[in-house]
């Protein structure tokens, strides 16, 4: 990240380890001038601190059995590698757990392109059913009743903990989760030898099929919901259908990034694929054609050479530089 660990004050709670920072080698205040960070929720160091403690929390789930951080592990990008996550008392989710790295960058959030801001999204997760299952009239007394979290909030905020604190602390510190440091970013920067000549080619062949018109550089995202034909009927969950009801957004889910899609599977909405040789035949095959689907994906031809040299490709999105802070 940014800051020097070895100046820290630290507190424990519960198991966390909770970092006020005093000092920083490079001011998390500027990563709102590099990073488009809202206005109404800049960056600090404690802020982003606090929002790391409360994402590790079980508390945030009614029966204090999950975090957000285990739908979304650092180890696997920010993933579960689960088809679906895990919710309180057996429950899942229908939908697969997307990585939270680099959703500084994020227009809309959901994969129903619905939520416009992080902090409206983490009261989704908390409240849903099959998710953390809390009602919020009890959590905030809860978090408020623990003396670090509600000192936190009167020092950062200058007020008691509440609804603002929590959700404002938690986005502050998903969008300083950032990963833009792959062999592909080296290699664009002029490390030419950053890639090897197959992941070359197969740059090449991603930018000359249609894979670029939803997944275009630098974010690999056009960050739109796509209907990418992953189904003829897609039966309970109609994607972003259920926002408006309106038949023609049956099928349509927000575009997810390819950074770190090696460490992200398995794929698609509802984590039906399992492999990016499943996914990159899903895409040869021209999708499933169902009503809707994006018009420039139709049916191409790879040999097995090019196909593994668009996975190849596909790994030189990988960066992990961001687990040295976990």
């Amino acid at each position: 990240m940014y800051y020097n660990k070895s100046v820290i004050k630290s507190y424990y709670l519960g198991g966390i380890l909770i970092c006020w920072l005093l000092y920083s080698c490079e001011s998390p205040e500027d990563l709102s001038k590099e990073y488009p960070f809202p206005s109404d929720n800049p960056p600090s160091a404690q802020k982003i601190e606090l929002g790391r403690a409360l994402f590790f929390d079980k508390r945030l789930s009614r029966d204090e059995s999950i975090a957000c951080a285990d739908c979304h592990n650092p180890k696997y990008a920010f993933t579960d590698r689960k088809m679906v996550s895990d919710g309180i008392e057996g429950k899942h989710p229908e939908r697969n757990a997307p990585t939270l790295l680099n959703s500084v960058f994020l227009q809309t959030v959901m994969f129903d392109a619905h939520l416009k801001t992080l902090e409206l999204q983490v009261l989704v997760p908390i409240q849903e059913p099959t998710e953390m299952g809390h009602n919020m009239k009890v959590l905030i007394p809860k978090l408020k009743s623990v003396s670090v979290y509600q000192h936190a909030a009167k020092k950062i905020f200058n007020r008691d903990f509440d609804a603002w604190v929590l959700t404002r602390s938690i986005a502050a510190f998903e969008r300083s989760l950032i990963s833009l440091n792959s062999p592909y970013d080296r290699y664009i920067k002029g490390r030419k030898n950053a890639l090897t000549s197959d992941q070359i080619a197969g740059m090449k062949l991603f930018n000359s099929l249609y894979c670029s018109t939803c997944h275009p550089a630098p974010y690999f995202t056009n960050f739109k919901a796509e209907n990418n034909g992953l189904y003829q009927d897609y039966g309970s969950d109609k994607g972003r259908f259920r926002i408006n009801l309106d038949s023609a957004d049956i099928g349509f889910f927000k575009t997810p990034t390819l950074r770190n899609i090696a460490l992200t599977y398995p794929y698609m909405h509802d984590g039906s694929l399992t492999t990016l040789d499943q996914v990159i035949d899903h895409y040869i095959a021209g999708g499933k054609h169902s009503k809707g689907q994006h018009p420039s994906i139709k049916p191409f031809q790879l040999t097995k050479m090019e196909k593994m040299q668009l996975i190849l490709f596909l790994g030189a999105l990988t960066d992990t530089s961001y687990l040295k802070n976990f």
